[in-house]
């Protein structure tokens, strides 16, 4: 197929996509320190916000060091600096195993008592948090144990793949399920101010989002996973189509670059509701607005003439 070649337009953009990622969750993580929740003993729900938001602070820190990796890593490699395949491979494994335990860390935001009944925040946190609080450390530790200079070619491709597929997955559950609860009546809906399907049939801004979200954002997981297993056997980096993958991460960093700026210009259509609320204020994957950076770069990536 083609392989990657070290253009600055490619290590540039690897070295804006790691800074943002850093730069937002060092953000991220620092604003959690400072407000973090304290126990009310005549709360039970605070003493719960407490755990959910300690679990959370420490996933963003460790979330944080990965990402200090990845800029620093990126940064040898932005100056033509080339890390070595045993130096580039321990990079990576940091950020992973960082990474992994990052979302470890969602174990404490689960609610088992709305795994007993259907309710907004069965939807809503439920079922992606368990998705991705168990999946994602799962497929990233297989990556971390597969991304050593014997393995790196066959299973390191392998469970890269799964991973990457797995990543999708986990953000269509979680921004489907934000859209899906503002508009399905649950029980517990009075409550989290849910808008009902008004929210969409009148705000065409409204529906185009859902759309995109619920039905755009599942065909490209559906999309990933097919050029995954396509591609799975492969033991060869030189083999992957790139500018399918680039093709991969520029849409899902478009998705995210559409919706904000939206939001930027439109402002809540029809009102403050659960999906802004989430959108704006909780999702701590805004920062893959910048995936362009790198995705453009390998999308547009010259093929290699064949031999």
């Amino acid at each position: 197929m083609f392989a990657i070649k070290p253009n600055r337009a490619i290590r540039t953009g690897l070295f804006l996509t790691a800074l943002a990622w850093f730069a937002f969750t060092f953000y991220e993580f620092v604003n959690g320190v400072l407000h973090h929740i304290h126990p009310d003993p005549d709360n039970p729900v605070w003493t719960y916000l407490v755990l959910q938001e300690t679990g959370g602070c420490v996933g963003l820190g460790l979330r944080t060091a990965g990402g200090l990796v990845a800029v620093i890593a990126s940064m040898f490699y932005l100056m033509n600096r080339d890390l070595s395949k045993t130096e580039a491979l321990m990079a990576l494994r940091m950020v992973v195993i960082f990474e992994a335990s990052y979302w470890l860390s969602f174990l404490f935001s689960i609610i088992p008592t709305e795994f007993t009944r259907l309710t907004v925040m069965t939807i809503e946190n439920n079922i992606p948090v368990t998705v991705q609080a168990i999946a994602l450390p799962i497929v990233l530790v297989m990556l971390f144990l597969n991304l050593s200079p014997k393995k790196a070619v066959t299973g390191g491709i392998k469970w890269g793949l799964i991973s990457g597929t797995v990543y999708i997955l986990v953000i269509w559950l979680n921004n489907a399920s934000n859209w899906i609860v503002d508009v399905v009546p649950l029980p517990g809906s009075e409550m989290m101010g849910v808008k009902g399907i008004e929210y969409i049939s009148l705000y065409p801004a409204n529906l185009f989002s859902f759309a995109l979200t619920v039905f755009g954002m599942l065909l490209l997981t559906l999309y990933t996973a097919y050029f995954s297993k396509k591609s799975i056997g492969k033991n060869d980096f030189a083999k992957i189509n790139l500018r399918t993958v680039g093709f991969i991460i520029t849409a899902l960093g478009l998705y995210f670059d559409i919706i904000y700026v939206m939001y930027l210009f439109l402002g809540p259509v029809g009102g403050w509701g659960i999906w802004y609320a989430w959108f704006t204020g909780h999702n701590l994957d805004l920062w893959l607005m910048a995936l362009p950076f790198i995705g453009l770069p390998l999308l547009f990536q010259k093929r290699d003439q064949p031999a």
